[in-house]
């Protein structure tokens, strides 16, 4: 996402203050790159080589820089991005966060018809079995650092706001190194954990649960990095900031999936 002035296309004066696309091949590459991402997963978990996930892995990120570049020259350079064009990018962003919220809503649902012993096959949570996390340790700590990177955001919009690009390139730089900073303990929990994936039910909900806001996290961090650096280039003014809106907005529901992940499945679920 980005902003702009209003709008030419082109050098040109548009007759309107939409944004007609032109024809994009990205939307295609970031179908194929999820498919062979999931596939690549799938099939490296069923005892496969994990370079079909790799190479996934790479496609989606080839995707995330080969679309944001299109979109900020848009807004840079054609200066399409008009009042008009804006309010539809907040939209949009509005209806992909809610779309994310339902997308984890089948995750909980998963792990409370376990958990509340909804299901008949199920006597006990966590199962005999399974040694949960450690809720005080490595979980709490991540849960202070997210909300510390949130804190961190909300300094850097201000900034922008206030027209202080000294704070908006230090409150958004901190953000992103504590976004990593919280994924390097994810994968050190991940790889100090007393069960796998193949383990029950309750290894399942709770890898993939976690897992994929893990992803969230770091798709968030790659996106404040994006306008860290177009913060770095002048991109940004007080009036007209869309694209460091739909990263803060983003990476604010992240913090709010992880605290119901903290709560309800390294807290409650333990």
């Amino acid at each position: 996402m980005s902003d702009g002035s209003q709008g030419t296309h082109h050098g040109n004066a548009a007759p309107h203050p939409y944004h007609l696309v032109n024809p994009s091949p990205w939307p295609a590459l970031g179908a194929l790159a999820a498919f062979v991402l999931a596939f690549g997963a799938v099939h490296w978990w069923h005892g496969g080589t994990p370079l079909i996930m790799v190479a996934g892995f790479a496609l989606v990120l080839t995707t995330m820089v080969v679309w944001w570049r299109d979109v900020v020259h848009e807004a840079q350079v054609e200066q399409v991005h008009t009042d008009v064009v804006r309010h539809g990018l907040r939209v949009g962003v509005g209806l992909f966060i809610a779309s994310e919220v339902m997308f984890f809503v089948a995750f909980f649902w998963a792990f409370f018809n376990s958990g509340l012993l909804v299901n008949p096959s199920i006597k006990q949570w966590p199962p005999a079995n399974i040694e949960p996390m450690e809720t005080w340790g490595i979980p709490f700590l991540n849960t202070l650092i997210l909300l510390s990177s949130g804190l961190a955001v909300n300094w850097a919009h201000h900034s922008l706001r206030q027209g202080d690009r000294r704070g908006l390139a230090q409150g958004l730089g901190l953000a992103i190194v504590l976004g990593f900073s919280f994924l390097g303990l994810q994968a050190y929990e991940y790889g100090h954990a007393a069960f796998h994936f193949r383990d029950g039910i309750f290894p399942s909900v709770f890898y993939m649960a976690t897992g994929f806001h893990g992803f969230h996290v770091f798709v968030g961090a790659c996106f404040l990095t994006v306008n860290f650096l177009r913060v770095l280039n002048g991109h940004f003014t007080p009036a007209q900031h869309v694209g460091f809106e739909a990263s803060a907005w983003y990476w604010h529901f992240v913090d709010v999936v992880w605290i119901f992940l903290f709560v309800w499945v390294y807290w409650w679920g333990s």
